[in-house]
């Protein structure tokens, strides 16, 4: 359970960082909630996840996530870079993340 709930951390994390990326294009209230919202829950699941997994590894995965979802939403939606060379560094963080896992 905690594995899971670490992970829907990790995408609310990802929320948060795409919202941060909407409020520099349109500062308003409703933004501005989602992001506190985001983040809020965010980190109440990361606390809640580690009080069974190690801190060191579910930060690392948490953060894992969020670096990698954050790149794909901006790849996605924002027209950032799609060059092959971020698509290999992506993968990187993903298989350390699995490989965290294994071994914890």
């Amino acid at each position: 359970m905690a594995w899971f709930v670490l992970i829907i951390a990790g995408l609310l994390e990802t929320f948060g960082v795409a919202m941060i990326n909407q409020l520099s294009v349109k500062r308003n209230w409703q933004t501005i909630s989602l992001l506190i919202l985001g983040f809020g829950l965010s980190f109440t699941l990361l606390s809640y996840s580690l009080r069974t997994i190690p801190m060191g590894t579910g930060y690392a995965i948490w953060t894992g996530i969020g670096v990698v979802g954050g790149t794909l939403i901006g790849m996605v939606f924002y027209g950032e870079s799609k060059d092959w060379k971020r698509a290999t560094f992506i993968a990187m963080v993903l298989g350390a993340a699995v490989g965290l896992k294994l071994v914890s």
